[in-house]
């Protein structure tokens, strides 16, 4: 293992070397407490983007971080093999110092939370009408539903205009949708009007919110929790889904519609994306870490996946379940 390892015995001297800069002790110890671009390390340090990129390239030379490019940006964070090093232990610790001293550790959260702003605002101004499905879906979907063996209550996470209600309502005896977004909420009553899915019950909230958890909790948990399109707007998809599935019951599923990972930045002005898909291996280790098993991805070709903004995409679907003795 020591073999393996960029810091050699023999060249312990240039480590001490590469970690004797304050900024480069926070820098460390910021990527060991988040993922975060370089952007985001810039902000919290009150550095400009060129110094701070300046110090990374010595850490990330010496195999200290694990880089990450998404589109035009660039993640990093801790490589974990080398916590247990004595040296970068003690640099974790002085950097934490230096950072708490100047309370930057408690921005951390509020910079992440920031990932989210432009889709809070995108969604928030939404307007336009619903759109639409053929109208005799919701017959045919009523007569599949003895088919689904579990369908006494599904939770739809991010409604939206509530065009997932449209497939699901049909087949569920009772039905959460949630939203943040008043605005999204309104479009969404108008869809429930219309289609009389009066066994839906809609939600203002966040999904870490209590009463989301609370109202799901009073109603025994959900059979199914849908996501549609959500993930991607996360500020921290690991825990949006761990948060999706503390929704379902035990033997209750989560199911995830996302795009695979892309490059087509314009999204993130479009749509209010804040990161360009996932791999599929990262959405099982996702569930993985949110304490499901039984984890598959499906591929869903664009061809498949309408007109609008981002149908030229391929998205996907995980499907995983929550043990049943949860």
């Amino acid at each position: 293992m020591e073999a393996d390892l960029a810091i050699a015995s023999e060249r312990r001297w240039e480590l001490y070397k590469l970690l004797a800069e304050p900024i480069r002790l926070r820098l460390l110890a910021l990527a060991a407490e988040e993922e975060l671009a370089i952007g985001e390390l810039a902000e919290l340090l009150g550095e400009s983007q060129p110094n701070v990129s300046r110090h990374l390239k010595p850490l990330r030379a010496s195999k200290l971080l694990a880089v990450r490019k998404e589109g035009t940006r660039v993640f990093v964070r801790l490589q974990e093999d080398h916590r247990a090093d004595p040296v970068v232990a003690d640099a974790l610790r002085a950097g934490a110092g230096l950072l708490e001293d100047e309370g930057v550790l408690g921005r951390i959260a509020a910079v992440v939370r920031a990932r989210e702003a432009p889709a809070r605002a995108f969604f928030a101004q939404a307007a336009g009408a619903p759109s639409a499905w053929p109208s005799e879906l919701g017959a045919y979907l009523a007569a599949l539903a003895p088919l689904v063996a579990r369908r006494r209550l599904a939770v739809d996470v991010g409604t939206g205009d509530g065009a997932l209600l449209e497939v699901i309502a049909p087949v569920f005896e009772r039905v959460v949708a949630v939203d943040r977004a008043e605005a999204q909420l309104e479009r969404c009553r108008e869809r429930l009007a219309r289609r009389a899915f009066d066994h839906v019950e809609l939600l203002l909230a966040e999904l870490g919110d209590a009463p989301l958890h609370d109202r799901v909790g009073e109603l025994g948990g959900a059979d199914a929790v849908f996501a549609a399109r959500v993930l991607h707007h996360a500020s921290r998809p690991s825990e949006a889904l761990r948060g999706l599935a503390s929704l379902a019951a035990p033997g209750g599923f989560v199911l995830v519609v996302d795009y695979r990972a892309h490059q087509d930045e314009r999204l993130r002005d479009q749509q209010a994306d804040a990161w360009l898909g996932f791999e599929p291996a990262e959405l099982r280790d996702y569930a993985t870490r949110a304490g499901l098993e039984d984890a598959h991805v499906t591929p869903i070709p664009a061809a498949r996946c309408g007109e609008g903004p981002d149908g030229h995409l391929d998205w996907q679907v995980l499907a995983a379940r929550r043990p049943a003795d949860a």
